[in-house]
């Protein structure tokens, strides 16, 4: 028995196609066909998303955004005190024992989760 050959066999009308060229590329150069591009991808993928990243830090910083005093001191006003007697006291004065369910008004359209 004959050792088999370790090449497969190609005929003589394949070896002018496309693939057969990839292919002999392929084998003496990998790394242009697959690493190259992948690289590009990564490196090409970061300059395009390091704007879009800066698009967003931005976006938060115009909502988060340090108060000045004036605007400090205003937010507290119009503001009642809490004392939890009062809220005590407050609940105590109302009948809880009778209450009435009242359904909300319902916007033109929308179901009222009323079944008929």
């Amino acid at each position: 028995m004959g050792v088999f050959p370790s090449q497969k066999y190609r005929s003589s009308a394949a070896s002018g196609t496309f693939a057969a060229k990839y292919r002999a590329i392929m084998a003496k150069r990998p790394f242009l066909l697959f690493g190259l591009p992948f690289m590009a991808v990564i490196v090409g993928g970061s300059f395009i998303l390091t704007p879009a990243t800066a698009i967003r830090y931005e976006r938060h910083d115009r909502k988060v955004r340090q108060m000045s005093r004036e605007e400090e001191l205003s937010v507290g006003r119009g503001k009642r005190k809490v004392d939890i007697r009062e809220e005590y006291y407050r609940l105590a004065a109302k009948d809880i024992d009778n209450w009435e369910q009242k359904r909300v008004k319902r916007l033109a359209g929308e179901s009222d989760g009323v079944l008929e």
